[in-house]
């Protein structure tokens, strides 16, 4: 257990932020990062060929560590929608195959993929919100073998409400069919391995539990692909590049690996340092540490809601960092302007509150949070 980290951040102590699922607050030392970074901006001349490469390759590599890949399988990318992007480009789809999404899927990771069955002729098959709460076998019974792509999220964006990716990459590959991911809701509080669950592809941003600035984020590739077709063709991308002085030799090889598919500014001097030193400080933490202090406090969370005649999913079947707790009939639509009235921040997704501590939480936060939901109706 990790115990409360508040002092790193800079959160007042009036201030319940309960949102890490709507965007984390930065770091201490991850604002100082940016700063440092802006402040070279301002300097220009300060700023070397090989800074374009240095900071990138860091963030990389960090994030590389963190899911247990190589850095030559990370592409640097500046959203999910842009990752997810990248599989539709490069896995392939035959007309009349199947892609699977579940149900209130985050538009991110299903415009592509509606594009995609519409050119390709192939199903966009949804699966339906579970009524017990199981995504995993609802998943697994919708995977056959017309299944070419199934793009899921190891937890339900809403809620919180689990996926299995092992069983379901194990699925995938008995039907052999591609896995994709999107992680922003779980990568960096929950303990992911490239090893175990063997996606094609996995998206994260790093704006979330990454603990890193918008607009910056991950693409893990599977070696497979490395050969694909980028979304957008950039200098930085291409091999020999760090040489500035050649830049107008034109070349048709790519950088190695995943690189090929970075965005074109992928350098980003100020949002790499950024991202980087977010995931040095879960690193240090580790993951493993940070998904039990996290489920600690969504059972306590869980537990109260509980008691006052909320629903929530099973522990065995939610994330560690999200819950959603929901009541019949809905609650009223002021709820989140009553709780921030009261320096506490949740989001309502669907029919839910969607409660997303991290470590900078304590138990004053939850009985803040608690004190304004006694009182509604």
């Amino acid at each position: 257990m990790i115990p409360c980290q508040r002092d790193l951040f800079d959160i007042p102590k009036n201030v319940a932020y309960l949102n890490c699922a709507y965007t984390s607050p930065l770091l201490k030392i991850a604002h100082q990062a940016g700063t440092s970074a802006l402040q070279s901006k301002a300097n220009p001349w300060t700023i070397t060929p090989n800074d374009f490469f240095t900071s990138a390759e860091t963030a990389r590599e960090l994030f590389a560590e963190l899911i247990g890949s190589s850095s030559d399988d990370i592409a640097l990318v500046p959203a999910v929608s842009y990752g997810i992007a990248l599989a539709a480009l490069n896995l392939p789809v035959q007309s009349g195959q199947g892609i699977v999404i579940v149900q209130d899927q985050f538009p991110s990771n299903v415009y592509s993929w509606m594009r995609t069955a519409r050119e390709k002729g192939a199903e966009l098959k949804t699966v339906k919100r579970p009524p017990d709460c199981d995504w995993t076998k609802a998943i697994l019974r919708a995977i056959d073998n017309r299944t070419a792509i199934v793009a899921v999220q190891n937890c339900h964006w809403t809620d919180g409400t689990l996926v299995d990716l092992v069983e379901v990459g194990n699925k995938c590959r008995s039907v052999e069919a591609a896995l994709v991911i999107d992680g922003i809701q779980s990568i960096g509080a929950m303990p992911f391995s490239v090893t175990d669950v063997q996606p094609d592809f996995l998206v994260a941003a790093s704006h979330k539990w990454l603990l890193g600035a918008y607009s910056f984020g991950f693409c893990y590739v599977a070696p497979k692909w490395h050969g694909g077709t980028p979304l957008e063709e950039n200098w930085f991308n291409r091999a020999g590049s760090e040489d500035f002085s050649r830049l107008v030799d034109y070349q048709d090889a790519y950088q190695a690996g995943a690189r090929r598919f970075d965005q074109g500014e992928a350098s980003n001097f100020i949002l790499s340092p950024v991202a980087a030193a977010g995931i040095k400080q879960i690193l240090e933490w580790r993951v493993e540490r940070i998904a039990a202090t996290l489920s600690a406090k969504t059972n306590k969370i869980a537990q109260r809601a509980q008691n006052l005649g909320f629903r929530t999913a099973p522990a065995e079947l939610r994330a560690p960092n999200i819950i959603g707790i929901s009541k019949p009939g809905g609650f009223k639509k002021e709820l989140p302007q009553l709780l921030a009235q009261e320096n506490v921040y949740v989001s309502v997704r669907g029919e839910s509150i969607r409660i997303s501590p991290h470590v900078y939480n304590d138990n004053q936060d939850i009985e803040r949070l608690f004190g304004v939901l006694e009182k509604i109706d």
